[in-house]
């Protein structure tokens, strides 16, 4: 059900949506949610990884999206903390629905009715937070409020939607997917710039890179 990057990582292969479950130092750490029907399969990744429920401390979220939140109603009533950043955190507690002019937020405003927000308290982050051993970094263009983590203890990089993987590459969100290409162009060239080197980088969809992340997404950079 989930497969050891690293020694601490573990990758949620969720057919078509990745998950990661990351020990951070005895916080035990789910980054993103799959969609509403993963809900088990998340819960039974905890058991393969050696863990049980009650050893989820949180949940990180890189962004707002049906396939990337939908399974957080599986932890109600467990004694877990979600984050998420800033400006997609209303959308996650249903405080705000997604815009419709925007093409892709017609498109949540649609997924949504299908979602349920969270009983879990949601704590929002701004670039430079740090939660653990992760330092958030905001990359929007997917969403706005996009956020990408890296944790230098474990050389781990979380992309979320930023990019995915295709045929071992990195390929930047595209068009029909994304808020504002340009935007998200811009923060596949920040991130690269800012962020500290690792080996392990996670995409939101394909296969991630267990080294030279880093390297992989610099190389996208350099012809956006």
């Amino acid at each position: 059900m989930v497969t050891a990057l690293a020694d601490a990582v573990w990758w949620y292969d969720l057919r078509g949506v990745n998950a990661a479950l990351v020990d951070d130092g005895g916080d035990l750490t789910l980054v993103d949610a799959g969609m509403p029907w993963h809900g088990n399969a998340l819960i039974a990744g905890l058991a393969d990884a050696g863990f049980e429920l009650r050893d989820l401390d949180r949940i990180l979220l890189t962004h707002f999206d049906f396939d990337h939140v939908g399974g957080l109603p599986a932890f109600d009533g467990i004694d877990v903390t979600v984050y998420v950043g800033e400006r997609d955190a209303p959308l996650v507690t249903g405080e705000r629905d997604p815009p419709l002019s925007n093409h892709k937020g017609a498109f949540q405003r649609l997924a949504s009715s299908f979602l349920d927000a969270p009983d879990n308290p949601v704590v929002t982050l701004a670039d430079g937070d740090t939660v653990g051993s992760f330092t958030a970094y905001e990359t929007p263009g997917h969403t706005p409020g996009h956020v990408s983590y890296v944790s230098e203890r474990h050389s781990l990089a979380l992309l979320g939607d930023m990019v995915s993987e295709d045929g071992g590459r990195f390929e930047p969100s595209p068009w029909l997917l994304s808020y504002d290409t340009d935007e998200a162009a811009r923060s596949v060239a920040a991130f690269s710039e800012r962020a500290p080197a690792v080996e392990i980088a996670v995409p939101g969809h394909g296969v991630p890179f267990q080294r030279g992340g880093s390297e992989r997404l610099g190389r996208l950079a350099a012809t956006l």
